[in-house]
């Protein structure tokens, strides 16, 4: 395994913690507080620099099926930072996050451990 592929490996456990402390929070409290938002907007820096490293380190091109999961998962997660940040500034604080917001940040959140399960699965099958 190259080194670019190993260090998106590294970041991208890196981002796995940071959604998994942003989503189970807001899902737990139903509320967006600053450690949330913290998160999340973590998760999704370390996920954009763990994919960029990634697609370095791909001998199999840009476009795969498990990139397009890989670029569609991130996009739901930015989506969902995106969502909590105006909510965020745009409530008061405490406000209970609408069902809508709630259910996409679940449904994103889940999209993209698919597509995580999903990259270790085959870098797990490829090294066997």
């Amino acid at each position: 395994m190259n080194k670019f592929s190993l260090f998106g490996i590294i970041i991208v456990q890196i981002a796995l913690i940071c959604y998994s402390i942003s989503i189970i929070t807001e899902q737990r409290k139903r509320l967006v507080s600053g450690i949330v938002l913290s998160f999340l907007t973590a998760g999704v820096v370390f996920d954009i620099i763990a994919t960029t490293f990634m697609i370095l380190g791909s001998s199999r091109g840009f476009f795969t099926l498990h990139g397009i999961l890989g670029y569609s998962s991130l996009l739901g997660m930015f989506v969902d930072s995106v969502i909590i940040l105006r909510f965020y500034r745009f409530n008061p604080r405490g406000t209970i996050v609408s069902r809508s917001i709630h259910l996409y940040s679940r449904l994103a959140y889940i999209w993209w451990i698919a597509a995580y399960i999903t990259g270790a699965l085959l870098v797990a099958l490829r090294h066997v």
